[in-house]
């Protein structure tokens, strides 16, 4: 895909003003009734109807979107906090039974089913449906509340620093410190890190406990017996079951967690300790000081363009449209939120990258992930609705992690050094082994909560020791770490902030590794099937898109074993 590309100007509008912002309910509100009293004669009257709603949805997406931005990049300014909450609070539970009598005046429609074959509305139509079964008008003040709950998350995650040789670092920043050679101050940093951590424990559990109750209520007020249920429908999951899920579980536990132990014993014997200690875990093995993939956010962005434009021209511009836009926030700062995530601006079109680099690989890996989700964005981008470009989470997440593997042909732009180079491709296949068992942990974590929602906290402890335990290694030694290991659940935003959206990660890791050992079969193929795959957004279902790029969606624990097969003769030729 060598075509050169602008930078993108926002689409004419064809129903909203060209001026029109969103301020407040009062503004918004004629257009959704107009929309809702509008006549629809015909399928081309209803087409043209749905690209107006595509467009105000787009419109409104990407308002709170900018919203949610600014308020993660800096947790500790009050009128982005107060701008977030007014959308939460003053616009999205007015709108809410809007989307509902949208959604039914669309299925009502006669001319609905002239539609039903064409490319997309077929997933869009089921989607609309499973819309209208779900949507209770009990639950918006709910989900109103859970939103603006969950939001204190950021808040004390933003807020959690430590002071190391008289310097105030984030937990981001000190993580680095992991990775040092001198194991004397890896231990002193890790308990810093797990000290500041369990000063808010306590807040932390509190916070949690409050969200599985609301979110309990929701599923009850939809019929739903659980919130697992409820969510399992709310993503649209009609490719798998939570049976298929724990099926992945035993899978990950029969084939993946044996590697991670051979893994974590070599671990042990390299470093030549006599106990594996958690503070042990991320340096190199061979007590080389830790891989530099850049040296500031600046280099980050140029190195990741050029290993995007090697890997193909459109790639590369893909980045630097988001740099020249201002769309990328990526260093490591006091008040910024934690973690990193690729947020989709509907009616532009450009996503915006966020994330907390310090100078790791890890670091890294994190953009190239980004960056595979900032790709999909562009490749579906002109798509005619906004339905079509929301693609479904394990498809989504396969866009970044296979972005994260077949972009390793081109780390020499982060590694010049060959030994390093091989060191961090090394360090990545290591780490698909331990995530794996991550993945099936924090998943089958939150089948049990939200099973038990009327656990204690005492419960939730053990339980999560018990699931950990089951997918952990069996070398490393927590002896004395007991509260640490208790509350490492609590770093885990996902359960806190997006419930359910993790198992994704394990599904597109293994479909990621597929696409790779095509693109190493062939590359050229192998990155057009990818491309060809992401351009489907969400016209084709999860099975079908994974075809196009020419691999299957299957988690069965043969499938799991001939793909881990792949990973460790990949190892062993490095």
């Amino acid at each position: 895909m060598n075509n050169v590309m602008d930078v993108p100007k926002r689409p004419v509008r064809h129903f909203l003003p060209e001026n029109f912002v969103v301020t407040t309910w009062e503004e918004l509100k004629p257009y959704l009734d107009q929309l809702l009293d509008q006549n629809i004669d015909s399928a081309a009257s209803l087409k043209t109807w749905l690209k107006h709603r595509s467009e105000v949805e787009s419109v409104l997406s990407e308002d709170m979107g900018w919203r949610y931005i600014r308020m993660t990049c800096f947790t500790d300014n009050e009128a982005y906090s107060k701008s977030y909450q007014d959308f939460v609070q003053n616009i999205q539970p007015q709108a809410a039974p809007y989307s509902d009598l949208l959604n039914k005046k669309v299925l009502e429609s006669p001319y609905l089913k002239s539609l039903e074959h064409e490319a997309g509305y077929d997933m869009m139509i089921r989607n609309l449906k499973k819309e209208v079964e779900l949507f209770r008008e009990a639950n918006i003040p709910l989900m109103t509340e859970i939103t603006t709950e969950t939001q204190k998350y950021a808040s004390i995650s933003g807020a959690m620093m430590i002071e190391m040789d008289g310097q105030e670092m984030t937990l981001q920043q000190a993580g680095v410190l992991l990775q040092s050679t001198d194991r004397a101050k890896r231990e002193a940093v890790y308990h810093k890190i797990a000290t500041r951590r369990l000063q808010d424990k306590a807040t932390l559990d509190e916070l949690f406990t409050k969200l599985i109750g609301l979110r309990h209520q929701v599923a009850l007020n939809a019929d739903f017996a659980n919130f697992r249920d409820y969510m399992f429908k709310a993503y649209g999951r009609f490719d798998y079951t939570p049976a298929d899920c724990f099926a992945f579980h035993e899978a990950i536990q029969a084939e993946v967690v044996p590697i991670l132990n051979e893994l974590t014993k070599e671990r042990k014997q390299q470093l030549g300790v006599s106990e594996l200690r958690p503070w042990d875990k991320a340096v190199d093995a061979e007590g080389r000081p830790a891989l530099k993939a850049f040296s500031d956010g600046k280099d980050l962005t140029e190195k990741s363009i050029a290993c995007f434009s090697k890997l193909d021209p459109y790639l590369g511009q893909c980045l630097s449209i988001m740099r020249e836009m201002g769309h990328l926030d990526l260093e490591s700062r006091k008040g910024k939120a934690p973690g990193g995530y690729n947020y989709p601006l509907a009616e532009i079109g450009v996503p915006f990258i966020f994330m907390n680099a310090t100078s790791t690989m890890r670091d890294m890996t994190t953009i190239m992930h980004e960056g595979g989700h900032a790709v999909h964005n562009f490749l579906t981008k002109d798509l005619e609705l906004n339905d079509f470009k929301s693609p479904p989470m394990e498809v989504a997440e396969l866009a970044s992690m296979a972005m994260e593997l077949i972009s390793m042909d081109q780390w020499q732009i982060f590694f010049p050094n060959d030994e390093d180079l091989k060191r961090a491709k090394r360090e990545q296949l290591e780490d698909i082994v331990e995530t794996l068992p991550w993945v099936a942990t924090i998943d089958q974590y939150q089948h049990w909560l939200y099973e038990n929602p009327n656990h204690t906290s005492e419960e939730r402890k053990a339980n999560w020791n018990r699931i950990f335990d089951r997918f952990a290694d069996t070398v490393t030694d927590w002896s004395g770490l007991q509260e640490s290991k208790d509350y490492l659940w609590q770093k885990q935003l996902h359960l806190y902030e997006v419930p359910f959206y993790y198992i994704e990660y394990g599904m597109a890791q293994l479909g990621a590794i597929a696409v790779w050992r095509n693109y190493k079969r062939d590359p050229k193929a192998g990155l057009q099937g990818y491309m060809n795959a992401l351009q489907l957004g969400y016209t084709k279902s999860i099975p079908e898109i994974y075809k196009a790029a020419n691999i299957k969606f299957d988690f069965s624990k043969s499938y799991i074993k001939e793909l881990m097969d792949f990973v460790k003769e990949e190892l062993k030729k490095i």
